[in-house]
């Protein structure tokens, strides 16, 4: 399997597949890169080089004890990218992924940048406040803690029906994909997947969002259960200076996985190319 080394010795795991400009993908919690493992070949097969890292405490990377917060998030992705000498890059960040990319943007800019692509993801912030009502009231982010700490096997079959929609009538999800979900899920070390509800929670990305020099797309279904649009794609797409805002009608969180991920593919294709 292929490492490498974050700035405080985390060993980071990665996929690169294919050849030409780069589309690096960053997962959103608790999964990992498999997550992205249609993406990566479709990027591939149209002439791209697919990356994506199981970020710190997730998948095959390490389990560190610190380390699991989004600046530090932001740094491991930057050391990605250096690393493998990535230059012209689309960075795409799906849900708490898309907060990487942001972050990543506000601490080390975009000379290695050429567009963004954030799908269903947390950005600006998504806590409820007196200055953000549209957000989330902590007592479900508390809820969130007590699962991850309690019977978190229990806790992520249950989570898997509303990040897919699967509570949805007609949402077509099959057993197959929640059963992913909670694999993919239960690989997360308690500590890192504990630690990140904070982090996806209450994390601002205002400042971040506005150092956004580069053309982005964002992508948000309206039907999402986990990341509202109201307070996410519909206030982030106002925020970046050059952002083309897509509603998938109907979508939930978990697109990628979803009947609509062949038309996320579609959208992500010609945004790539364009």
């Amino acid at each position: 399997m292929s490492f490498i080394s974050a700035t405080d010795g985390t060993q980071l795991y990665y996929k690169d597949w294919g050849q030409g400009r780069p589309v690096v993908f960053s997962h959103g919690w608790p999964l990992n890169s498999d997550a992205w493992d249609n993406q990566l070949k479709a990027v591939a097969d149209a002439g791209f080089r697919g990356v994506a890292h199981d970020r710190r405490g997730h998948g095959r990377s390490d389990q560190p004890w610190n380390g699991n917060d989004i600046d530090t998030y932001a740094d491991d992705l930057a050391t990605v990218i250096e690393t493998l000498d990535l230059h012209d890059a689309v960075l795409v960040g799906h849900s708490t992924g898309g907060g990487e990319v942001a972050r990543y943007i506000g601490r080390h800019g975009t000379s290695r940048v050429s567009k963004i692509v954030l799908l269903s993801a947390i950005p600006p912030v998504m806590l409820k406040s007196e200055s953000n009502p549209e957000g989330t009231p902590i007592e479900v982010f508390d809820e969130i803690r007590a699962g991850v700490a309690g019977d978190r096997s229990q806790y992520y079959t249950d989570l898997s029906f509303p990040f897919y929609g699967a509570n949805r009538e007609g949402s077509g999800i099959s057993a197959a994909q929640r059963q992913a979900f909670w694999m993919w899920s239960m690989q997360v070390g308690v500590k890192a997947a504990y630690d990140c509800v904070h982090e996806f929670s209450e994390s601002d990305f205002h400042a971040d969002l506005a150092k956004v020099d580069v053309p982005a797309l964002v992508v948000h279904g309206d039907d999402d259960q986990i990341v509202p649009i109201a307070a996410a794609a519909l206030k982030s797409s106002q925020l970046i200076k050059d952002a083309t805002l897509k509603v998938y009608e109907g979508a939930p969180h978990g697109v990628v996985g979803s009947r609509f991920e062949s038309r996320f593919n579609e959208d992500l294709l010609t945004f790539i190319k364009e």
